[in-house]
């Protein structure tokens, strides 16, 4: 109570500033407390464990291998020339032929009875051509009585000359037609092998349309399939190898004879026909084979396994560890193969690289390499 009196006692303005300097206090205490209580503990950088191996670059050749088909040098698309039935089949698949032999016949009844109205249109052209040839020969001899008169006389002449063309019309439709029913028996057009068969006995066929694929005997060749970044390599190969799954021990040397100059709409690559310089007597067509193309110059190369690839949008990359810190370095790849990658560009003798949990890790984090190294 004493106190009570005594501030009530006291000036308000010394009050008033006594106040003040105790709230301000209690708040000066209040902030250094959650201060200290607020600030976070300072945290050790995670080390991690990671797998590595040292890159070791060896000079290569620069080669690229090319899966491909034996085929011939020339395939023919083998059609009717006329529409109709298949009635009869003379070949297989894989069939010998020789140049003539009959392959298929279409029904050539209709074209027959065609051949027969044009054989009697060509009778009743001749016909005609007889009659107008009579009249003129005895209209001329009245002429020559001067019974007629000019006028009459080139009447008749007309009517020959009209005769005449009639019977040359008659007779080229008949011609057309003999030819149609010849056309109705498909020929072999040079000896080979038939490696296609695209239409059977009963189905109708227009003409034009594809029935039997005739390879030609003659020279072999290898047809492969290469990418758009690889064709101006291919041209400026300095040695091409083929060899053939089904014939181990057997290799021949080729070179680039085409080249197709536009990609295939599915695949996007370019078809290439190689021609064989030494061709084994033991290939067969549709062999499964194997291109190797060999460029000029040596490269230095590594190879890493696939799973040391850390890949960014379209650029691959490698963690290059350095004083047990982790450096993202991007690379260029080569080929693949046995779960491996070849290295071309990024990577020097010596430089260690991670090759497991790549995707753990971020930029200058530090390391330790106390895996097994590979």
């Amino acid at each position: 109570m004493q106190q009570l009196k005594l501030l009530t006692k006291m000036p308000k303005k010394k009050l008033y500033y006594g106040l003040a300097s105790i709230v301000l206090g209690i708040c000066i205490v209040s902030g250094m407390m959650w201060k200290g209580q607020s600030q976070p503990k300072p945290v050790e950088d995670d080390v991690a464990l990671v797998q590595t191996a040292v890159i070791s670059v060896a000079e290569t050749a620069q080669d690229y291998a090319y899966s491909g088909e034996v085929r011939g040098r020339y395939e023919s698309q083998l059609a009717f020339q006329v529409g109709g039935k298949i009635i009869k089949r003379n070949v297989d698949l894989g069939s010998t032929v020789n140049a003539g032999d009959a392959l298929m016949e279409i029904d050539s009844k209709d074209i027959a009875q065609t051949v027969n109205a044009n054989a009697a249109q060509v009778y009743s052209a001749q016909s005609q051509l007889k009659l107008a040839e009579n009249n003129l020969k005895r209209y001329r001899q009245l002429y020559e009585q001067n019974a007629i008169s000019q006028a009459q006389l080139d009447q008749y002449q007309s009517a020959y000359d009209a005769a005449v063309a009639a019977v040359q019309q008659t007779s080229a439709q008949y011609t057309q037609g003999a030819n149609q029913l010849g056309y109705s028996t498909l020929y072999a057009t040079s000896a080979g092998v038939i490696s296609g068969i695209n239409a059977e006995t009963g189905q109708i066929v227009s003409a034009g349309q594809s029935v039997l694929t005739l390879v030609q005997d003659g020279e072999r060749e290898i047809e492969i399939n290469v990418p758009e970044n690889r064709i101006e390599e291919l041209r400026k190969a300095e040695q091409i190898q083929v060899t053939f799954w089904a014939l181990p021990g057997v290799a021949a040397d080729g070179k680039v004879r085409e080249i197709s100059p536009i990609a295939d709409k599915i695949s996007r690559t370019f078809k290439v026909r190689i021609s064989l310089l030494n061709p084994p007597a033991e290939i067969k067509l549709g062999m499964t084979s194997t291109v190797t193309v060999v460029h000029p110059g040596n490269k230095q190369t590594a190879s890493l396994p696939l799973s040391a690839i850390y890949q960014t949008g379209d650029t691959p990359n490698v963690w290059v560890v350095q004083n047990d810190t982790v450096t993202l370095r991007p690379i260029k790849v080569g080929r693949f193969e046995d779960n491996q990658v070849e290295v071309l560009e990024g990577l020097q003798n010596s430089d260690v690289v991670v090759t497991a949990g790549v995707h753990k890790l971020k930029e200058g984090q530090k390391v330790c390499t106390g895996g097994d190294n590979q």
